[in-house]
């Protein structure tokens, strides 16, 4: 190894260009191998984590995908003992006032055996009990440790204070430890869930659940036990008005056990071993592109080894000292390839993506450190492997003449090196196909309307109104609307609206619809659809058109007027023209009032711009009559305000005073623009595009330099024949003929081999992307041209130098 390594050095230019290729390639892959450590391979942080699930349920016959807890079925699955515990919870958030300026702050709703579930424990104070969780229970929060710092300096004499939440005071019963994380979200308080189990009902599956199976209980059983009790939940719980054991049976509900996991992880799994296969492939480009250096290095040494082996040195240590070298860089590789993931782990901890969950579980652990010693081993196995089988015995009487006279070299002795380039260009070829395939995808979501138009416009945030501050709903809804007002007269604002949930912001609420139109059988229960509650200029603002009808007013709202809006593709689906739908009436249980349709607004991409277009209802925040309360009103609103003055700094400011004037105690949360909403609803696309076209180009770059390397040795190992080609009245484009051809054949195979692996690959691509097809020709085409142009600049370069060979001076070289 020390001889290696004095080798090296004696060709620094060498082994920096080697060490840098090598070690670029490992770096990335320990960076994305770290990322998916972090994620997905590490246990979850929490007690027994093989036995702790999420716990859901499925309802294919009103809607696709998972479907949460009731209250119903969490006391029938914890009092049947289906699981060892089960909790509930639920996100939201909640207004602090009493110390400083109010503000809005994510809470975490739980149940008495969620934290213990997963093994938590308070730092300080206490958890909640089950006494906690009744309506009768005293009013108490856990803080979590981050929070507890920044409200209260990190002081143990919190625990026991009181701290002012939606206007009213509640007791700190304890203090979560530092290295806490749920599930999800980033809560600063946890609130207990109250539930009375003598008005509990059947329906109103509105909570996430996590359960621990029993001590060598497996997830089939639990998933049969629940699947055993579902049937028996009517029967235990009583039904809304207007329900029917019917509309029951007609869900076809049954049990979604699953490896908790899978809901932390989400759907970013499957990103994730893309990106490491991707990079993988970048290693084995690397990996030949320095095999190719390997090769020429070994050619040249030719000689040396003969004469070692004439001295009476054994094959394998001539093969062993070839070998060392390569090990050596693939070592020193390995170090720079740390250093780089490191940068890149720190970079993303900087930048905290928000699509990327355990983020804090990302780092260089003995895992992450083995797994790149692994790769660095078997890189430089790999590249070293070709010239050891080829040089390590090296042919005696042809090796002791000088290299530099006879004849020009042979076919023989370049099938090596070719067959590294066709190997670089079939790689390059995978990954462009692939980063084509990304790109077509983006600027087919860029194409779809979402729903609103120039984002980069739009300010939105969230205003919550909790009772303590204005009991009354009807006075609520006037608020609302005063802020509205006040924020509207405020210099360069165009307009303001508002709605519970904002396109893309990630709120949603869904319940079934009934058309009058379209009566359901005696007793079924119609589709889902999704709900929003909503007031004056919400569509303006966001640029989303009327279609037919008109929009809602304010006028509407305080009337508690019994109409609504209806998205295009509802109105389409029911009544074929939007303009049809005016005047027909929904209602959203078999027993409330009819709501006339007075307006049919454009779609929205409400869940993403890659996500089915969800049919929606929009109703006016204010109401009578709904779900058999006198009135009802949507307390948290969030606001969407069109402006042009967005970028500068004071604007915020100004809405926060305008807001602040009419109250005070009425904090303004997440605020962000459209466009990043927007642009976080795209994230993933964005970073799987990224990271193809980075590695892309990084490929496609080594291949040129590796064809350009072949076909340069090669004028350079037949400069005497060229020299007498020249000599005897050979034309100089019939010489570059020669060399271009040679580089275009070895491009050629390398494209047949890459096209036929990226159509087999894609599919494994096929879940990231949209509107395209995994065989789209215009991508393959693109490639094809695209690769092609660049090989014949890399022969060309070459070839145009051996034009330039002077005959006579190459004769008498030779």
């Amino acid at each position: 190894m020390k001889f290696a390594l004095r080798r090296l050095f004696k060709s620094p230019a060498f082994a920096l260009t080697a060490v840098i290729t090598v070690g670029a390639a490992i770096g990335a892959n320990a960076l994305i191998f770290s990322v998916v450590n972090g994620v997905i391979l590490k246990p979850l942080p929490y007690a027994t984590p093989d036995r702790l699930v999420g716990a859901w349920l499925v309802a294919p016959g009103v809607m696709q995908g998972p479907l949460q807890q009731s209250a119903g079925t969490y006391f029938m699955f914890r009092e049947e003992g289906v699981f060892d515990d089960i909790g509930l919870w639920s996100m939201g958030s909640v207004t602090v006032t009493g110390r400083g300026e109010p503000e809005q702050v994510e809470i975490l709703n739980v149940t008495d055996g969620t934290l213990p579930i997963l093994g938590v424990r308070p730092a300080l104070g206490r958890g909640f009990t089950a006494e906690d969780t009744t309506p009768a229970g005293p009013d108490v929060v856990m803080l979590s440790h981050r929070y507890w710092q920044r409200a209260f300096g990190g002081n143990p004499s919190a625990v026991g204070q009181s701290v002012t939440i939606n206007g009213r005071a509640r007791e700190i019963a304890g203090v979560l430890p530092e290295d806490f994380r749920f599930v999800r979200g980033n809560a600063a308080i946890l609130m207990p869930l109250r539930f009375n189990r003598a008005d509990t009902q059947a329906f109103g599956f509105n909570y996430q659940a996590i359960a621990r199976l029993k001590d060598g209980g497996s997830i089939d059983q639990a998933n049969a036990d629940v699947a055993r009790l579902l049937p028996s939940l009517t029967q235990r719980f009583k039904m809304p008005p207007g329900f029917t054991q019917k509309m029951f049976e007609d869900t076809r509900m049954a049990s979604l056990v699953r490896p908790l996991d899978v809901d932390v992880v989400g759907d970013i799994g499957s990103m994730l071993w893309i990106l490491l296969g991707t990079v993988g492939l970048v290693l084995l480009v690397a990996c030949a592109n320095v095999a190719n250096l390997f090769l020429v290095r070994a050619e040249a040494r030719q000689q040396e080894l003969a004469v070692r082996l004439a001295l009476g040195a054994e094959a394998r240590q001539v093969a062993w000292q070839l070998m060392s070298e390569s090990l050596l860089v693939a070592v020193l590789g390995a170090f720079l390839g740390i250093s780089l993931a490191y940068a890149g782990i720190q970079l993303l901890l900087y930048l905290q993506p928000a699509q990327l969950p355990r983020l804090d579980e990302i780092t260089l652990d003995p895992i992450v450190l083995l797994f790149t010693l692994g790769v660095a081993l078997i890189a430089g196995l790999l590249f070293g492997a070709i010239p050891v089988a080829k040089y390590a015995r090296p042919h005696m009487a042809s090796a002791l003449k000088d290299s530099s006279r006879g004849s020009s070299e042979g076919r023989e002795r370049h099938r090596a090196r070719n067959a590294l380039v066709v190997a670089q260009v079939a790689l390059a070829a995978v990954l462009l196909v692939a980063s084509g395939l990304m790109v077509r995808t983006f600027l087919s979501i860029r194409d779809v309307p979402p729903g609103f138009v120039r984002p980069a416009e739009v300010l939105t945030f969230r205003v919550s109104i909790p009772q303590a501050v204005v009991a009354d709903n009807a006075q609520t809804a006037r608020l609302h609307e005063d802020i509205a007002r006040k924020i509207a007269s405020i210099g360069g604002v165009q307009s303001v609206g508002l709605s519970e949930a904002i396109t893309m912001d990630g709120n949603s609420s869904n319940d079934p619809i009934w058309a009058e139109d379209f009566p359901s059988a005696a007793g079924q229960l119609p589709p889902i659809r999704r709900f929003k509650r909503i007031g004056e200029g919400y569509f303006e603002t966001m640029g989303n058109p009327i279609v037919a009808g008109r929009a809602i007013t304010w006028s509407d709202v305080h009337n508690a007027a019994p109409i609504v809006v209806i998205s295009e593709n509802l109105a389409r689906e029911y009544w074929g023209d939007p303009a049809k739908a005016i005047g027909r009436r929904v209602r959203s249980t078999p027993t409330e009032p009819w709501s006339e349709i007075v307006g049919v607004a454009g779609n929205e991409r409400q869940d993403g711009a890659t996500k089915p277009i969800p049919a929606i209802v929009y109703w006016p925040m204010y109401s009578k009559g709904m779900r058999g309360q006198d009135t009802t009103v949507q307390r948290s609103q969030g606001y969407a305000v069109r402006s042009s003055r967005l970028q500068d700094p004071a604007f915020f400011g100004e809405v926060q005073k305008a807001v602040w004037s009419l109250n005070p105690n009425l904090p303004l949360a997440r605020p962000r623009s459209l466009e990043q909403i927007y642009n976080e609803s795209m994230a993933q696309t964005s970073f799987v595009l990224v990271i193809l076209g980075i590695a892309a180009s990084v490929t496609l770059l080594l291949g040129l330099v590796g064809i350009y390397g072949v076909i340069a040795y090669i004028v350079a190992q037949r400069r005497r024949e060229v020299g007498i080609r020249m000599a005897l009245g050979a034309q100089s484009d019939t010489v570059q003929r020669i060399f271009v051809a040679r580089g275009l054949a070895l491009t050629g195979a390398g494209l047949v081999v890459g096209l036929i692996a990226a159509a087999v690959l894609m599919r494994l691509l096929s879940s990231q992307l949209f509107g395209v097809n995994p065989f789209d020709p215009i991508t393959y085409a693109v490639v094809v041209v695209g690769l092609g142009v660049v090989a014949l600049l890399a022969t060309w370069l070459p070839a145009r130098s051996a034009t330039r060979i002077d005959p006579m001076s190459a004769l008498r070289a030779e």
